[in-house]
This record gives C-alpha cells, structure tokens and sequence, in this order.
C-alpha cells in the first residue's frame, strides 16, 4: 500500500505506507520544488502539511513531535515548538498561522 499526495499534476506517489513510522515524519519533494511533511499516526492514517515552518522558514517539520491536542493530531516544530494541527494545518498557538495541508490517501499497489 502506498501514500500518495494530491498535488497540481495530480496524485503523487510519495512512499510505501509500511515505510512509515507512527509519530515520525518524512519530508517529500514535490513537483514544484516544494516540501511536504508526511506523519502517519499510530490507527495508520496518513497526513500531509507544508515541511516549512512559517516561523523561521526553515524546512523542518516532518523532524517535529507527533502528539494530539483535545482530540486533534498535530506536529511541534523542532525549532520553536509551535503546534501545527496535521488536520487543518492552523496553528495551535498563533491563531493567525497555518500550513499547507495535502490531500492524502493510501492506494493498493499491485
């Protein structure tokens, strides 16, 4: 079973879900020379955010701790620890932030 990321040109391949462990991170170059931040979560769940943390611009936050907030998976910022819900991208602890979320789904490969 793969994860796959929905991106402009369409759905992205982006690992082997397997190759996923709960409560890490792995970063994925996309397309556009972008990054991605792809999480999945211990029910198996895949998640996809921007890799950029908005705060020091630094590609970093598919390093972040996994961990949920009332219910909410979210990713800390290795650097200054600010909260990114894995769901909605907003952050946790600034209001007027948020990181872009991905599309994201497992596929059967045969």
């Amino acid at each position: 079973m793969t994860v796959e990321l929905q991106v402009a040109q369409g759905w992205l391949t982006v690992c082997e879900l397997s190759s996923l462990i709960p409560g890490r991170g792995v970063a994925a170059l996309l397309p556009d020379g972008s990054q991605a931040a792809v999480f999945v979560d211990r029910a198996g769940r895949p998640y996809a955010i921007g890799n950029q943390d908005p705060f020091t611009g630094a590609q970093v936050l598919s390093r972040g701790l996994v961990g949920t907030a009332g219910g909410r998976p979210f990713v800390a910022s290795p650097l200054l620890k600010q909260r990114f819900d894995l769901e909605s991208g907003r952050c946790l602890d600034d209001e007027g932030t948020a990181v872009r979320t991905y599309p994201v789904r497992t596929a059967v490969t045969s």
